[in-house]
């Protein structure tokens, strides 16, 4: 926590005052207890950008070639991330997620999976939906508006341009069945109202990044 706390207050340094960056709708945050924090993803810089929304400790899914530098794997594993394998359901890192969540600390999902390009959020994966279902937490939608223009996928210099950060209103996981599992269909409808969500945010802190 010690390595955390310095690490966070060294990006939120940064993210003020290279990137001017501001958030909007702090107050949507559950104050305790675990969340799926569902961000929409343009820039590498995304995952130092949402850790200035909270002064608590989130957990990251990271895709898993991060690990290839060991050094390196070491120091974000120290930090609270984990590795996920993408272009598919990674069964072990969905397991890991659920138990972080379970023990009471947010996550960070994004749940395009991947960088993506442009202003329109498409196809999304449908694990922050699934985990949240699986535990009962809500999950919030986040719009980063700037980020793309600051560094874009492909590039290695970043740009000092306006960031802003839009946190929508908490989306309540569905109820689960008589069973207590919740079905595919309602983790397919939660997906959907997601990236509904996630688009309007993403509009909005595009405009007043003034990307």
């Amino acid at each position: 926590m010690i390595l955390y706390r310095v690490v966070w207050l060294f990006l939120l340094a940064l993210n003020k005052g290279f990137w001017r960056l501001k958030i909007v709708g702090k107050e949507n945050l559950p104050a305790t207890g675990p969340f799926v924090l569902a961000p929409v993803h343009r820039s590498f810089i995304d995952f130092a950008l949402t850790s200035s929304i909270t002064r608590r400790r989130m957990r990251y899914m990271g895709k898993d070639s991060l690990w290839k530098v060991s050094l390196f794997g070491k120091f974000i594993s120290a930090l609270g991330a984990y590795p996920v394998h993408r272009g598919g359901a990674d069964r072990e890192a969905l397991k890991r997620t659920v138990e972080v969540l379970q023990g009471g600390e947010p996550v960070v999902i994004f749940p395009e999976g991947t960088r993506q390009s442009g202003p329109k959020v498409e196809h999304l994966f449908e694990g922050a939906a699934y985990v949240a279902s699986k535990v009962g937490v809500p999950v919030v939608p986040v719009g980063i508006g700037g980020s793309e223009q600051a560094l874009r996928k492909g590039k290695k210099l970043p740009r000092p341009v306006k960031v802003t950060i839009v946190v929508g209103e908490p989306i309540a996981p569905p109820s689960p069945s008589e069973g207590g599992r919740t079905s595919r269909r309602a983790v397919h409808e939660l997906t959907v109202q997601l990236r509904d969500e996630i688009q309007e945010l993403f509009d909005e802190a595009q405009e007043l990044a003034g990307a």
